[in-house]
């Protein structure tokens, strides 16, 4: 499969290859050379950063203050 370059170095992964890597908007790729000098390209697995509400979600339940929400929310010690 060949696809062309643009001016910023941009190629587009033709759908067949995305869908072979399960790779979709947002995903990170790995390009790795290879013993013989080529190119080959996989899907990054490297550890995913939480969202940054990730930490509350499940914990801010009734009976909790805006207060107490927003030291959780900081990251603040309890």
């Amino acid at each position: 499969m060949a696809t062309t370059v643009t001016s910023k170095g941009q190629v587009t992964i033709p759908k067949p290859v995305r869908d072979h890597l399960g790779i979709g908007p947002g995903s990170r790729v790995d390009f790795r050379q290879t013993a013989d000098g080529g190119i080959t390209i996989e899907k990054a697995d490297g550890p995913k950063r939480p969202g940054r509400f990730a930490k509350a979600r499940g914990s801010a339940g009734p009976g909790m203050t805006t207060d107490e929400l927003m030291a959780l929310l900081r990251g603040e010690p309890e």
